[in-house]
Order: C-alpha cells, then structure tokens, then sequence
C-alpha cells in the first residue's frame, strides 16, 4: 500500500505563532477525524538562504517570520482526494474564517500532493 502525502511549506509571523498553532491544531483533528493517518506541523529549526533556492527563500520570509514545513500522510491519492472533500464540507473549516483571516499569508504558501517513494 502506497502513502500519499500532501506537503506545505510556508511563513508565519512570530507574533502570529501561538493562533497558527490553534487553528493547525483544530483543523488537524479535522482531518484526523476524516482518515488522515498523520498530521504534522513543523517549524523551522535549520534553514538558511541558499544560494539558488532554500525554503526561507521559496516563501519570500520576511525578517519577523518563521518557516513552517506541514504535512498530512493517507493510505492513497484516493483517500486523500476522499478525505479532502470531506474536511473542506465540514463546518468547522468554514467557521475557521476566510482566507484574508488566516494567520499567515496564504499567497505565499507552496502545496502539494506527492506519492511516497520510499517508506521504510
């Protein structure tokens, strides 16, 4: 059975931190709930501007933001695509606000799904 993940690199002000946490959080459950086997939020520990390209950069991080580094894992694309469908019909996600209310900048945000090469 291969995994599939969707994966999400993006910039959090520092001072927006503690209710990115919080929404991530509630939305985690979410998709938890709804068949997600893993959901992960990861924030930048060892990343610098490289030369061509790094995650700092991918993100155009702004001095007083953080990088953050997410990923949910599925049994399959299918389930993904399935279990999507359903968070995003769920009203709690749309109690979560508009796009303009999210604590970070959602234009600035890199996604997407990826089948799992290697699993070990």
């Amino acid at each position: 059975m291969a995994e599939y993940v969707d994966g999400f690199v993006l910039a959090v002000p520092k001072k927006k931190l503690g209710a990115y946490r919080r929404m991530a959080a509630k939305a985690g459950r979410m998709w938890m709930e709804h068949g997600a086997l893993a959901f992960r939020e990861c924030v930048a520990d060892d990343v610098k501007p490289g030369k061509l390209t790094s995650f700092p950069q991918a993100v155009k991080l702004k001095r007083d933001e953080v990088v953050l580094f997410s990923y949910i894992v599925f049994r399959s694309r299918a389930a993904r695509d399935r279990i999507n469908a359903k968070v995003m019909k769920d009203p709690r996600m749309a109690a979560m606000g508009d796009i303009a209310s999210l604590p970070f900048d959602a234009k600035r945000m890199i996604y997407g799904g990826f089948r799992v090469l290697v699993a070990l």
